[in-house]
């Protein structure tokens, strides 16, 4: 806001001092030409103006709605990583081995129901009957991960695929973090904000990629997961739809 108000004040002393030139000090036969000059410098500060108020309203709506678009791919990402997880008890290092998984992982259906039966060796012991309560696990059959995860979609197939590129696909790690002695599976998934925004105005790109707001998305990337701590959370606000 502080930058609109001296554009248009600095405009305004421009526009000001040239009246008063013309008004005073230029010989009629000049004031036609420098008239024409005044209107080109009054169109360059307008111009100017525009942009300043205008600009960073613009790359606003471009940034969220690519932001939006990228964090949705970044959701299917995780969705397949944990499915990973809970399969193979790790996280996959690369979208290869994401997407072998997803062409043949399966995940087993069952179902629990309650059963009693009688204690014989209590019987035998004591002569009185006593029935212990349990549960048996059925196995119902088998249904493959990227069905249970994504319907009949194959979106699946370009999920590493980041929009608005030429082609770029996330960059993506995988590993074990040592917790208290425990080693524990982490990922990350990461999408440089330059990537996305690389064809908007140089400065404006230049402040998103070091804002540090609740409601932005802070640092120069976008990111889910980390290898630094035990998480699958995205560094993106609410603003983009909950963390699930």
């Amino acid at each position: 806001m502080l930058q609109i108000i001296i554009y248009i004040a600095v405009g305004l002393l421009i526009v000001f001092g040239l009246v008063k030139i013309i008004d005073s000090y230029l010989p009629k036969k000049l004031r036609p030409v420098l008239s024409i000059v005044l209107i080109i410098g009054i169109g360059v500060l307008a111009y100017m103006n525009y942009n300043a108020i205008y600009g960073p309203v613009e790359f606003n709506k471009v940034k969220e709605k690519r932001y939006a678009k990228v964090i949705d791919k970044l959701r299917d990402v995780r969705k397949v990583q944990i499915a990973h997880r809970e399969i193979n008890r790790s996280y996959a290092k690369n979208f290869d081995q994401l997407l072998r998984f997803l062409d043949t992982a399966e995940y087993v259906i069952t179902q629990r129901r309650d059963t009693t039966y009688l204690d014989k060796e209590y019987l035998e012991t004591y002569g009185v009957d006593k029935y212990i309560e349990d549960y048996v696990v059925d196995t119902l059959g088998y249904k493959l991960v990227k069905d249970s995860l994504f319907g009949s979609s194959d979106r699946y197939k370009t999920m590493m695929n980041v929009p608005f590129t030429d082609g770029k696909q996330m960059k993506m790690d995988a590993g074990l973090l040592d917790v208290k002695g425990v080693n524990v599976p982490v990922f990350k998934v990461e999408v440089p904000k330059e990537w996305i925004l690389a064809d908007q105005e140089k400065n404006l790109l230049k402040q998103e990629l070091q804002v540090q707001s609740v409601d932005g998305i802070n640092g120069e990337s976008i990111i889910v997961g980390s290898m630094n701590e035990v998480s699958t959370n995205g560094n993106w606000p609410t603003t983009y739809g909950k963390q699930d």
